[in-house]
């Protein structure tokens, strides 16, 4: 990043040529009491305009950011994106009075999203209990090598597989994603089963 953000002439040249920018903040903190990587970033080129590494995010820390990015631009600062962090509010409102201000649509969503969220994470924890005692089986067929026990011993990966899939709410419900994948592998057994009893019946 320190070498794409080194080509200077570069991106004034990019801006001017779109002759406005939106500007993204978000700050990245990889554990609770490490410092805050503060990204500011383009929504319409998809440059990153700035990003600094700092142990507090106070208002004045990030109205000085902001204040770095703006002198810098060759082109104005036509809205800003970011989640619903007060310090970041503020900061915004002070360094640009006037300029459209609003929530990431991400943040919007997740928040929007929180009942069904809820109730799909309830919905999942009742599917886990419907299926617990996998292990009990796969450790009644250690050793085996015959084709039944490498058979039942793929579904008892499959069913493992389903519960640690936790996707990413609110975009995808993991409650829903794990229904349907225990409904494919029992549809699965169902027909394993059907198969074998015609072979049995002939």
């Amino acid at each position: 990043m320190a070498l794409h953000l080194a080509d200077e002439e570069r991106l004034q040249e990019r801006l001017k040529q779109q002759g406005q920018v939106i500007l993204a903040i978000d700050g990245l903190q990889p554990d609770v009491g490490h410092e805050v990587l503060w990204v500011l970033r383009d929504c319409l080129s998809g440059e990153v305009l700035l990003a600094r590494a700092r142990l507090r995010s106070t208002q004045k820390d990030l109205s000085a950011l902001l204040g770095e990015v703006t002198e810098a631009l060759p082109v104005p600062i036509r809205g800003v994106i970011s989640d619903g962090q007060k310090t970041i509010r503020k900061a915004v409102a002070k360094l640009l009075p006037g300029v459209p201000h609003q929530l990431c649509q991400f943040h919007y969503l997740r928040e929007a999203a929180k009942p069904i969220f809820e109730a799909d994470r309830h919905a999942k924890a009742l599917l886990k209990q419907q299926v617990r005692g996998v292990r009990p089986i796969e450790r009644a067929l250690e050793g085996g090598e015959d084709e039944q026990s490498q058979a039942i011993h793929g579904y008892c990966l499959a069913v493992r597989s389903s519960l640690t899939d936790d996707g990413r709410p609110p975009l995808c419900a993991s409650g829903l994603k794990l229904h349907d994948r225990l409904i494919q592998i029992s549809d699965s057994l169902a027909r394993v089963e059907e198969k074998r009893g015609a072979f049995l019946r002939h």
